[in-house]
C-alpha cells in the first residue's frame, strides 16, 4: 500500500493511489455523450451500489444531486461520494476510537505514572489535580502526534485499520492531505485539554456524525473536508 500523498498546496494526490475514486462506467444503453441513463441520473458506480444503501441501482436517495453542496458545488452539483465505498458505520468508527484510546492511554498512563507518581483520580487535592491535568495533557498530545501521523500516510489508525475503514478526502477518496489529517487529528483532540467547555465541545463533535446527511461527518470530518468509509 502505497504511503505517498500530496504535500500541502499539491493541486492532484499521486496516480498510484489506491484510494482515489474509480472512474464512473455508463451503463448499457447509456447515451455516448452523456455517459448515464435516460433519466439523466448518474451512472452507477464500480460498487454496484450507492454509498448510502441505495441498492443496485446507482442511485443515490437524493437523485445524485444536492440543491446546496457544501463544500464549494452549487445547484445540481453531483455527489462527491459517487466511485467511493459505502460510508462506515457508526459503531465500527466507536470501535476503532476505543481501540486507539486503549493503544495509547494504558502505555501512557504507565509511562507518566512512574515520572509523575501514581495518580488518584478520586482526590480533589491541589497536588493531584497537577498530576491529572500533566497526565491527560500529554496523553492528548501523543494521541494527537500518533493520529495525525497515522492518517496522514495511510488514511487508518490501528483501530480504523483492525474495523476495516479508513479516513478519506471528499472531494476525491485519497488519504488525507498533510494539512487535512493534521487539521482532523487536532480537532478531535485539542479542546479536550480546555477545562469545562473542553469535553462539551468533545461530546458534541463525536455525536455530530449521528445526525449529519447526508455524509455522516463529526466537527472534525467538516473541519477537514474528510469522510471515513469502508475499507472492506
Amino acid at each position: 500500500m502505497s504511503s505517498e500523498q500530496p504535500g500541502p498546496g499539491a493541486g492532484e494526490p499521486p496516480e498510484d493511489d489506491p484510494f482515489l475514486k474509480k472512474p464512473q462506467e455508463p451503463p448499457a444503453g447509456g447515451g455516448p455523450e452523456s455517459g448515464g441513463s435516460a433519466g439523466g441520473g448518474p451512472p452507477p458506480g464500480p460498487y454496484g451500489h450507492d454509498p448510502y444503501g441505495g441498492g443496485s441501482s446507482g442511485h443515490d436517495p437524493y437523485g445524485g444531486r444536492y440543491a446546496d453542496n457544501p463544500y464549494g458545488g452549487g445547484y445540481g452539483a453531483a455527489d462527491p461520494l459517487a466511485g467511493m465505498p459505502p460510508l462506515a458505520g457508526r459503531g465500527r468508527r466507536l470501535v476503532a476510537r476505543i481501540i486507539d484510546a486503549i493503544i495509547i492511554g494504558v502505555p501512557m498512563s504507565l509511562i507518566m505514572s512512574s515520572i509523575v507518581g501514581w495518580v488518584d483520580y478520586t482526590s480533589t487535592s491541589n497536588a493531584e489535580t497537577s498530576k491529572q491535568a500533566t497526565v491527560s495533557g500529554v496523553t492528548m498530545l501523543v494521541y494527537l502526534v500518533y493520529e495525525g501521523l497515522m492518517l496522514t500516510h495511510r488514511g487508518q489508525t490501528v483501530g480504523k485499520m483492525a474495523m476495516k475503514i479508513r479516513v478519506a478526502m471528499l472531494s476525491n477518496g485519497s488519504v488525507p492531505t498533510t494539512q487535512a489529517g493534521w487539521v482532523r487529528a487536532a480537532v478531535y483532540t485539542l479542546p479536550e485539554i480546555v477545562p469545562c467547555c473542553g469535553f462539551i465541545f468533545w461530546l458534541v463533535n463525536v455525536l455530530w456524525c449521528t445526525w449529519d446527511k447526508p455524509y455522516q461527518q463529526c466537527l472534525h470530518d467538516k473541519a477537514a473536508k474528510t469522510v471515513v468509509v469502508s475499507a472492506a
